[in-house]
């Protein structure tokens, strides 16, 4: 800015410098030839190589002190004659130092020669400014005309700057349209929702819960089904079926005609924007349900984690208290029914198996009243008892009968009761035998007996042997019902908060700018698209 080397015009002449001379004349000093040293001085100056702005100015300063000198280089030895260095910026409003007495042989102008009666003259000096002082001089180059081409050059050099500055005053209208409509479109939205974050929305109280689903333990297994139970996995479709619920318009009108949902957030203290209608429909109901009531399922670890918002801390932990007592009887019921039919079936079958073994015993012990006969072993080995005591007997007999035949004159007296004992025995033998195998008027054989009664029994013994399969199956039934039992365990119990959970205003109004700055740039991109697509 300071830099004294270059005035901003180059090889042009200063607009308010007097009209260059021409080249031939311009550098023809007339000088006395009697004067040696003022042309020594000329010279000095010359091979100083003062710069073309430095000359220029040297002549200005001469003129403003009324001096007359002959070129520039006679300006510079005028002015350091009398006591005016003219390469020092002085302030014009300073009065300068007294004129000193030129040396002989010097010409001076008007304005040297008519001084006051004192011989010193009143001025004014330039501010000192940084880079002031002594500079080593240039070689002097003449003035020229610029040609055509530096003139096309010129022209060119001017062109690109009205270019230039026509680019930047386009770029300020557009940078000053593109803070307009982020102003409007993106800024003034963003302090709208943040006015409402910070000063109007409602605070919220959240009270946190969680609870996990649990299977009663069951025997040891070794095969494959068992190796996933007890953990998360066996209880997951339980778990995602109560979060299900909990999420339903069942479990909101519930929690609405239980703990009045719909009448807590129809109060006058709720603002506005989150205030439910006098008339609400239970479908905007459900919505704000949905909104306030967070239930999410943990897979890893089998949790269901529930948040329940209220603008009263009191009130979001009953609702969260009621929900939790809302998912203890759904777990109950998700197994109730396959409890029940497991028992009831096992139970049917077992009664099934009693009323035929009771059937069994009363066919058996009618056809044991029937036959007078307790059991038709025992009464075969009686009657083979008798036969065969009978045919001991009879062989006894015979024996004494072939003894006394054997004699040359056997007593016909002694022989005669023999025979009759002997034809006695076996008429009593066969009587026996008959018994067993043939139907009398009197009865049924013992071999019918016998087998009828044989099949009684075995039907009470197929009878009990079901009878006791049906119970152990009931048993069964009885265990695999117990395990299917399932479990709703707290694991985080709802606390009443101190503190408002909701809104989140930062978040929530750094949310809002981010939306609002997306929308806006998907809208310009697609009308420059557009646009570019119409101007194509």
């Amino acid at each position: 800015m300071f830099d004294n080397q270059d005035d901003g015009f180059g090889a042009e002449p200063f607009p308010t410098a007097a009209k260059p001379q021409e080249p031939a004349k311009a550098t023809v000093v007339k000088l006395p030839k009697a004067d040696p040293d003022v042309a020594a001085a000329l010279a000095a100056i010359a091979a100083e190589g003062l710069t073309g702005r430095q000359l220029r100015a040297a002549r200005r300063l001469a003129q403003s002190h009324k001096l007359t000198p002959a070129s520039d280089h006679d300006a510079v030895r005028l002015l350091r004659l009398a006591g005016i260095d003219p390469f020092n910026r002085s302030s014009m409003l300073d009065t300068i130092s007294p004129i000193a007495s030129p040396s002989p042989g010097t010409e001076l102008g008007p304005a040297a020669t008519d001084g006051t009666a004192s011989g010193k003259e009143t001025g004014r000096e330039l501010t000192a400014l940084p880079g002031d002082g002594v500079r080593l001089p240039q070689n002097v180059r003449p003035i020229r005309a610029p040609t055509p081409e530096q003139r096309s050059d010129m022209n060119q050099a001017a062109e690109i700057l009205r270019m230039q500055q026509e680019i930047a005053r386009r770029r300020r209208r557009k940078l000053a349209l593109l803070f307009a409509r982020m102003l409007a479109f993106v800024f003034i939205p963003t302090f709208v929702a943040g006015w409402y974050y910070f000063r109007l929305a409602t605070p919220m109280y959240a009270t946190k819960s969680e609870f996990v689903i649990q299977q009663a333990g069951p025997a040891a297994s070794s095969s494959l089904s068992g190796l996933f139970s007890g953990t998360a996995l066996a209880t997951s479709q339980d778990s995602i079926a109560v979060q299900g619920y909990l999420q339903s318009r069942d479990a909101m009108m519930r929690l609405d005609a239980d703990a009045g949902f719909r009448d807590h957030f129809k109060d006058t203290k709720i603002d506005p924007l989150q205030r439910l209608a006098v008339d609400a429909t239970i479908e905007s109901a459900y919505k704000t349900y949905k909104k306030y009531v967070k239930i999410s399922y943990d897979p890893t670890e089998g949790l269901v984690k529930m948040e329940v918002v209220a603008a009263d801390p009191q009130t979001a932990s009953d609702w969260s208290s009621q929900l939790i007592s809302y998912a203890e009887e759904q777990v109950d019921h998700l197994t109730q029914r396959l409890r029940e039919d497991q028992m009831k079936d096992a139970l049917a079958s077992y009664e099934d198996a009693a009323d035929a073994m009771k059937e069994a015993q009363r066919t058996l012990i009618g056809l044991q009243e029937k036959f007078q006969v307790l059991s038709s072993e025992a009464e075969i080995g009686l009657l083979t008892a008798q036969i065969s005591g009978l045919e001991s007997q009879l062989t006894q007999e015979r024996l004494s009968l072939a003894q006394m035949e054997s004699n040359e004159n056997p007593n016909q007296a002694r022989m005669e009761p023999v025979k009759q004992r002997i034809a006695t025995l076996e008429e009593q033998v066969a009587q026996l035998r008959s018994k067993m195998t043939e139907s009398t008027a009197g009865g049924e054989s013992l071999a019918r007996v016998q087998g009828e009664l044989l099949v009684a029994q075995a039907d009470v013994q197929t009878r009990q042997v079901m009878l006791a399969q049906s119970l152990q199956s009931m048993e069964t039934a009885r265990t695999e019902a117990n395990r299917q039992v399932r479990y709703l365990s707290v694991s985080v119990s709802p606390t009443v908060t101190d503190e408002p959970a909701y809104p989140r205003a930062f978040e929530n109004t750094l949310v809002a700018m981010l939306i609002l700055l997306g929308i806006y740039l998907m809208v310009s991109m697609t009308a420059a698209i557009l646009r570019e697509q119409v101007t194509a």
